[in-house]
């Protein structure tokens, strides 16, 4: 069985390869339409990446179970001691603007964890990288997260609703809010320390957080649902109950201000 380097490289390739579907497609003039259900916009590169990684992935490991955004759920990875999680556009309303900040976000799991990942940006030139128990990389130079303790002043990325003091039991942290399209992307910079925190408190997606949740987690911060559980990933419904990550102490914080009886 391949191991997590391995695993590793094997998603920097395809990620590589995405992202050059990525800006062929929005030179061209990518094709957007609404998916149904108001799930937002999808694109004809979404669907030509996702069918090209699951190509590439599925042949390299074919004993691998698939989950992904753009393709229909199959209960068999249930089963599957590893499973591939991809979401081949995060941030695709940012792509069809012409954004810088749209990800391409790959993970292995096993045993419901990641344990290999990628969150590549193609129009922004950053590759991160993450291989669980051997740290996490930006372009080829390790990365930590923020050595701040202190809650209040944190640069915390969420949207201005997250702060919704409905939110907060304990009162609603006093931060300096920042905003990022991508959630994948939002892990990494948290992984990154550019800043301290991100957050959703929403029911989130298990292929928007998988890569970014071994990212922040190998540059040494903590990452759990927006109750502060550890995340499980590859369950029988692919979301998890929000997302929380930061440094330790900036975590424990804002854990405390949404239990504050615990």
């Amino acid at each position: 069985m391949p191991g997590n380097d391995a695993d590793l490289a094997l998603l920097h390739e395809a990620a590589l390869a995405a992202g050059q579907i990525a800006l062929h497609h929005r030179a061209a003039g990518a094709e957007v339409w609404a998916k149904s259900g108001d799930q937002g916009p999808v694109t004809q590169a979404d669907l030509d990446i996702d069918q090209m990684l699951h190509d590439r992935l599925r042949a390299a490991r074919p004993g691998y179970g698939w989950l992904s955004e753009e393709r229909a759920d199959n209960t068999d990875r249930l089963g599957r001691e590893h499973v591939f999680i991809v979401d081949p556009i995060d941030g695709t309303r940012a792509y069809v603007d012409g954004q810088k900040g749209f990800a391409h976000a790959l993970a292995v799991l096993r045993a419901s964890q990641p344990v290999a990942a990628v969150v590549h940006l193609p129009a922004a030139g950053l590759t991160y990288g993450a291989a669980r128990g051997g740290g996490a990389w930006l372009n080829g130079t390790r990365i930590s997260v923020s050595a701040r303790k202190a809650l209040t002043g944190a640069r915390m990325l969420a949207t201005r609703s997250q702060l919704d003091p409905s939110h907060w039991p304990g009162g609603a942290p006093f931060v300096d809010r920042h905003f990022r399209p991508s959630l994948a992307w939002r892990l990494a910079l948290v992984a990154e320390g550019r800043f301290d925190a991100m957050l959703s408190l929403r029911k989130t997606w298990h292929w928007d957080i998988a890569a970014g949740a071994l990212l922040v987690a190998e540059a040494g911060g903590v990452v759990t649902d927006g109750a502060g559980r550890a995340l499980r990933f590859n369950t029988e419904d692919p979301r998890s109950d929000g997302v929380i990550a930061a440094a330790g102490p900036v975590h424990q914080a804002l854990i405390a201000r949404r239990n504050p009886k615990a």
